[in-house]
Order: C-alpha cells, then sequence, then structure tokens
C-alpha cells in the first residue's frame, strides 16, 4: 500500500489564489459540471441511497462532518444535496495544476496537513460568514484500514469557532472500493445526522476542541455501526418506526 505523505514542501503563499478564489464567492461551473456528469454513474453504479438528507440544513452556514474511506466520499456526500458544499481537501491534490484549477472552481481548498493551516480556517470561515456550507473530514484525511480512524481536533476547533450546526454523516460501503476490481462496486449509503451545536467559544483549547470532535465522531460510529449491523433496510424500518411512535429519530 502506498505510504500516505502528510508533510506538502510547497510554501504556504502557494496556495493563496485557491484560498482567494474560493474567499470570493460559490463554487464555479466546475460544481455543477461534475455533479451533471456523476449524478447517473453514482445512482446506479453504486445502487446509492442517501438517508436523513433533510437534516442538513436547509439555509445558514453549515459544517458537514463524515467519515472518510476514499476519493469518491466528497461526491457521495454531496451529490443529492440541494446545497452547494465546499471541501476541504489535502493541499496535495492540488496538483497537477490544470487539476488544481478545476477542483478549486469546483469550490475546494487547500489544507496543509500537519501544518496547523490557519489559512484552511480563514478560508472555512469566510465561507460560514456568507452562510455557506464546509465539508471537513472528522479524521483529518482517509482510513485506509476499512475500519473508523480517530476524529482530529481541527474539526471540534472548527465548530466551536464558528458556532455553525455540525451535521455528522456516516458513508458506508465507500471502505469496500478497494476492492472492487475482485468484488465489484459495493453498495454504499451516506446517512446524514441530526445537526448538533456546541457553544461558539473565540480561542477553544485542543482539549476542548478534541472534546467536541469526538462527540461528533460518535454520532458518525453510532451510525456506520448501525448501517453496518442492521443494513441499510433495517435502519430505514428503524427510523420509519421511531417516526410513527413519535420518538426523535436516533440519526
Amino acid at each position: 500500500m502506498k505510504p500516505q505523505v502528510y508533510i506538502d514542501p510547497r510554501p504556504p503563499e502557494y496556495f493563496d489564489k485557491y484560498h482567494s478564489r474560493v474567499r470570493s464567492g460559490r463554487p464555479g461551473f466546475a460544481y455543477r459540471l461534475t455533479r451533471l456528469v456523476l449524478t447517473g454513474p453514482i445512482l446506479a453504479g453504486y445502487r446509492f441511497r442517501a438517508i436523513g438528507a433533510d437534516n442538513v440544513p436547509e439555509r445558514g452556514p453549515v459544517l458537514l462532518a463524515p467519515n472518510h474511506f476514499s476519493f469518491w466520499d466528497h461526491f457521495f456526500v454531496a451529490v443529492l444535496l440541494r446545497r452547494e458544499v465546499h471541501f476541504m481537501a489535502k493541499s496535495q491534490l492540488f496538483n497537477p495544476e490544470l487539476l488544481a484549477w478545476y477542483i478549486n472552481n469546483g469550490g475546494v481548498f487547500p489544507v496543509r496537513r500537519g501544518q496547523r493551516d490557519q489559512e484552511a480556517f480563514i478560508t472555512a470561515h469566510t465561507i460560514f460568514d456568507r452562510d455557506g456550507m464546509v465539508l471537513m473530514y472528522a479524521e483529518g484525511g482517509r482510513s485506509r484500514s476499512g475500519e473508523l480512524g480517530q476524529p482530529k481536533p481541527g474539526l471540534g476547533r472548527l465548530a466551536l469557532e464558528s458556532g455553525a450546526p455540525v451535521v455528522p454523516i456516516a458513508i458506508h460501503g465507500s471502505e469496500r472500493l478497494r476492492e472492487a476490481k475482485r468484488r465489484g462496486l459495493p453498495k454504499v449509503t451516506v446517512q446524514y445526522g441530526q445537526p448538533v451545536r456546541f457553544p461558539r467559544t473565540e480561542h477553544p483549547t485542543r482539549e476542548q476542541s478534541q472534546e467536541v470532535a469526538n462527540q461528533v465522531f460518535d454520532r458518525v460510529r453510532t451510525m456506520h455501526e448501525a448501517l453496518t449491523k442492521q443494513g441499510r433496510r433495517g435502519v430505514l424500518e428503524r427510523l420509519r418506526h421511531e417516526r410513527r411512535q413519535g420518538a426523535p429519530a436516533t440519526s
């Protein structure tokens, strides 16, 4: 397995133009073109289903917090959402230049992992200030073991600094994409949990940030485990039963 590279050798200033593009406004044509091209293959090829997409607030700043197994997770989360999503992605994706330009036009902005990248947080807050939506992977990168990883404090920091509602998201099935050549394309389910909010904190400590990240990811883990044990149909039946009983949905 190819080792992951966390330190990007390029200077911070190299990425200024990408942050500037995203801070200046909504995603460009690349977002809509990619969505148009990929929606059909995702729905058909992966037997894709979204659960609880109505838990994503229709307006205002929102922080989406999914687990992460595959590069395709970007598309799985956003494909059926009516709102546009800005993605925080590792800076290594911004290469070569043509690819960097395209994904940046599509609303993706870089984070230099392992560098305490303040510019990535400034960009995220700029998006929130105009009532936009940001996706930040809770684990800080892809889990390559096929199992859920551990949440990083950056998610909690952004949630506390912004005060934006956080939507925990479980992506189930994309962990098997590495086996697609042998076993075929997996069935993928994305479950959106109910939003959770935390008191706005101007300068949260690392411990406070980690605690919030843990709380959010506990919800992600619970949903993912339920999808593994009960299957998509079992989770849907349980949620329908809870609604009939008048109980708040546990998603």
